[in-house]
């Protein structure tokens, strides 16, 4: 008589008892598990390409808010690239697609785009340069004047080779 009225089949479950996001945070926060679950909404390929890693969790989240055939398109982009996107990537191709313009083509130019992470740079130490600096030079004044040096080095090259021509 005491249990008359309850529904017992809200809190349990045939494999085991059902757990909230709050309770599965003991593990990993709760925006955390929230993220996992997102992952559901990617195509199987993509999906796979996460578990892989060779896509990170984060960029993959963003992608899962992409439509099914923008998913495909992407993943035709990714093989034929052999390409992975980047968060600022995923996120560019989630506004497009929430604005209607994710397209092939546009999948193409975000993917293309060189990542910050890989334009070539060129590191030079502040004390094998300091004695052509002006004294107290940031890092900022340094690039400057490197800068400069390198375009009248070049105009001198460009001269020598005018005189020699002759």
């Amino acid at each position: 008589m005491k249990r008359q009225g309850k529904r017992t089949d809200l809190t349990s479950d045939q494999v085991g008892p059902k757990l909230t996001a709050k309770e599965i945070s003991d593990v990993d926060s709760a925006s955390q598990v929230k993220r996992y679950i997102r992952l559901n909404n990617l195509v199987p390929e993509l999906l796979s390409l996460v578990d892989e890693n060779r896509i990170a969790l984060t960029p993959a989240v963003e992608l899962s808010y992409l439509t099914e055939d923008e998913q495909k398109n992407l993943l035709e982009t990714i093989e034929s690239e052999d390409c992975t996107p980047s968060l600022a990537q995923a996120q560019q191709m989630r506004k497009l697609s929430e604005q209607g313009k994710l397209d092939m083509d546009a999948i193409f130019g975000v993917m293309t785009k060189p990542k910050a992470n890989q334009k070539e740079m060129v590191r030079l130490p502040m004390e094998s340069i300091s004695r052509f600096l002006p004294k107290n030079a940031t890092p900022k004044d340094a690039a400057q004047f490197i800068e400069k040096a390198c375009e009248h080095y070049r105009r001198y090259l460009n001269r020598q080779r005018d005189m020699d021509a002759r």
